[in-house]
């Protein structure tokens, strides 16, 4: 194949809900829906159409042992899953983690810049049998010392259904990005012992390319200040703390990146609601916050934490 041209990561980087023939990477949130990658949360509401992520490139697919990759231009996507029905999700985690490792090193794309991770019954297990902790700890032994330093921008659901599946997407540069930290909030890398024996690997966002082209990628971000869930058991309070998070976090990203970033900017987001009834108090506090709602995609997950009902992420383009 021939080699890609190098340019900007992001270079021509745009996210939508449109047809998905050219893109390099869509979810489809649909049983039936044409694209890459089905996410298994139900769609509650927002658009139809699948959510693409495009560089103006037209894309290729990549031969990868125990994956499938995508590549146009400076990105790269792939996608592995683990089987945990015979060893269990950590076990599943570490393998399906040491298959994206291995697409991914000494490849054209080697810097992981956006990763999403889908897997049901994600609270079922007491303490530190917790399924999410038994994630972490199974991500945290397969990956280098390079994910750690510092780690993806990323997002991790539960999905409706019985355990089995492990899904994981990695979005891939042939550079770095930039990763951010929310000031509002501890860096998950660094939460205390009483989250787990190991800390979530991820950064709260990343900025990929340059100029007008640059994309703030905005992780799973919900009612955490500091490393202390907030409004327990009131949703639209919840959502409203996590958008004033994601607000600070593009506050942050304008600071590093010499661009304004503003919710207006927002090309996609995806609000994970733990309960359907709550979508009503979602709509209002969506409608209040500026971010444009006709890009608002709302969908039944489960959020990593018990108490939390409700986790946003989205993408950002300069104002």
């Amino acid at each position: 194949m021939p080699a890609p041209s190098r340019s900007a990561p992001g270079g021509g980087l745009s996210v939508g809900f449109a047809g998905h023939s050219d893109a390099l990477l869509s979810f489809g949130f649909a049983p039936d829906a044409p694209a890459h990658c089905r996410v298994p949360c139900p769609r509650l509401a927002g658009p139809l159409a699948p959510e693409c992520w495009s560089t103006g490139v037209v894309p290729e697919a990549v031969g990868m042992a125990g994956a499938s990759g995508w590549r146009a231009g400076a990105l790269a996507a792939v996608q592995v899953s683990g089987d945990e029905r015979e060893f269990g999700l950590e076990q599943a985690t570490a393998q399906a983690y040491r298959s994206l490792l291995a697409a991914v090193r000494g490849s054209l794309h080697p810097h992981i810049l956006r990763i999403w991770n889908y897997f049901a019954a994600i609270n079922a297990g007491a303490g530190d049998a917790e399924r999410y902790r038994r994630f972490c700890i199974g991500r945290a032994a397969a990956v280098d010392t390079d994910f750690n330093d510092p780690p993806p921008a990323a997002t991790a659901i539960g999905c409706p259904g019985e355990p089995g599946r492990l899904q994981v997407i990695a979005l891939c540069s042939d550079r770095p990005g930039i990763a951010l930290e929310n000031p509002r909030q501890t860096p998950a890398w660094q939460y205390p012992r009483e989250y787990g024996p190991v800390p979530p690997g991820f950064s709260r966002g990343a900025l990929v390319g340059q100029g007008d082209r640059m994309r703030l990628l905005a992780s799973g971000t919900a009612s955490i200040v500091g490393h202390v869930s907030q409004h327990p058991g009131d949703p639209a309070a919840q959502l409203a703390e996590s958008v004033a998070n994601l607000s600070a976090l593009l506050a942050e990203g304008a600071a590093r990146a010499g661009v304004a970033f503003e919710p207006s900017g927002c090309e996609a987001l995806r609000v994970y609601l733990r309960r359907e009834e709550d979508l009503a108090a979602a709509t209002a506090v969506i409608a209040a916050s500026g971010l444009p709602p006709d890009r608002v995609l709302y969908l039944r997950g489960d959020i990593c934490r018990r108490e939390l009902l409700v986790e946003l992420e989205g993408v950002f383009a300069p104002a």
